[in-house]
């Protein structure tokens, strides 16, 4: 059994707590070329995943494929119009995503990989990454600059009582906040970050292949999924489904491809909100560090966070 298995609560994990490293930060040019917009699935690399590092270039410096679309995207704007419910004129775009990856009980392996798939996935939006382990960091005078803040399997109860207000301000104010894998395993000492995300983690059974049914293809996390996508992962039961929180669900699992699924039918995986003025979406999905390399599963993190930092181009 990995993770925090069935047996026990995320609030109180076996394993003993890692310390928590330093926070970094890696500013990322990922400005296209002045052109006509286009699908930002046309500078992802159909063969191997890659994004486009020269948006010039008609094929994939990494395998050698040629791109979709023909133009680049246009460089990111240094005004827009202002968050909704602001009531400010048009101000300076948010350039920087903030990665939070604080643990206060299990954490998982495949932290470093996320960070760096999340890092060339921002910059293919014109974004650069604050990746932090230090809940200061989400104060308002860093949120403000936030065009989305992604919660990347923290664990436990890692926000301080200032954190907590400033992150619930940012996004029901008109912020994103993308939740992955273990985002569902944090903060337990809060309750409306249960409310915020739609769901608590219950527990999983071992790591294993299932079939995701993609429920909604008009979504650009899910947009490029089959209808069926056979995926390897840890399958999360939740205490109570997002159901009648005003989700919106994307994507499901179906128990019957797996052992040890608990929720029954249907089992969402992938959902999204959009409290106050603002933008959530939560997957289950990300255990494994190799997921970060996968092309389908890193086109699916591009979507949901192209979506929360209203950056979908």
């Amino acid at each position: 059994m990995t993770g925090h298995g069935r047996a026990g609560r995320p609030g109180e994990p076996k394993e003993p707590a890692a310390p928590a490293g330093p926070a970094e930060s890696a500013a990322h040019d990922g400005h296209a070329e002045d052109g006509d917009p286009v699908c930002w699935l046309d500078h992802v690399c159909d063969a191997c995943g890659a994004f486009r590092e020269n948006p010039r270039s008609p094929v994939c410096a990494r395998c050698g494929a040629a791109f979709a679309g023909a133009r680049a995207a246009p460089a990111a704007t240094a005004l827009t119009a202002p968050r909704p419910g602001s009531g400010t004129a048009a101000v300076e775009a948010p350039q920087t995503v903030l990665v939070f990856t604080a643990t206060a009980g299990y954490r998982h392996d495949s932290i470093p990989a996320g960070v760096a798939a999340l890092r060339e996935l921002a910059a293919s939006r014109g974004l650069s990454v604050l990746h932090s382990e230090d809940p200061r960091d989400l104060r308002p005078g860093r949120l403000d600059g936030c065009a989305a803040v992604v919660f990347l399997s923290p664990t436990g109860d890692v926000l301080d009582d200032g954190a907590r207000a400033s992150l619930r301000g940012y996004v029901t104010g008109g912020g994103g906040l993308l939740g992955v894998h273990a985002a569902a395993c944090a903060e337990y000492g809060w309750p409306y970050y249960g409310e915020l995300l739609g769901a608590r983690f219950d527990g999983h059974p071992e790591i294993q292949r299932a079939a995701v049914t993609a429920v909604d293809r008009a979504h650009p996390a899910t947009a490029h999924l089959p209808e069926e996508w056979v995926w390897t992962d840890e399958w999360y039961d939740f205490r109570e489904g997002p159901a009648g929180r005003d989700v919106r669900v994307l994507a499901t699992v179906d128990e019957d491809t797996y052992q040890g699924g608990g929720m029954g039918a249907p089992h969402p995986l992938v959902w999204c909100r959009e409290p106050g003025e603002g933008r959530v979406l939560y997957t289950a999905l990300g255990h494994l560090a190799s997921a970060y390399s996968d092309p389908c599963f890193r086109r699916h993190l591009l979507g949901a966070l192209s979506w929360c930092a209203r950056a979908e181009g």
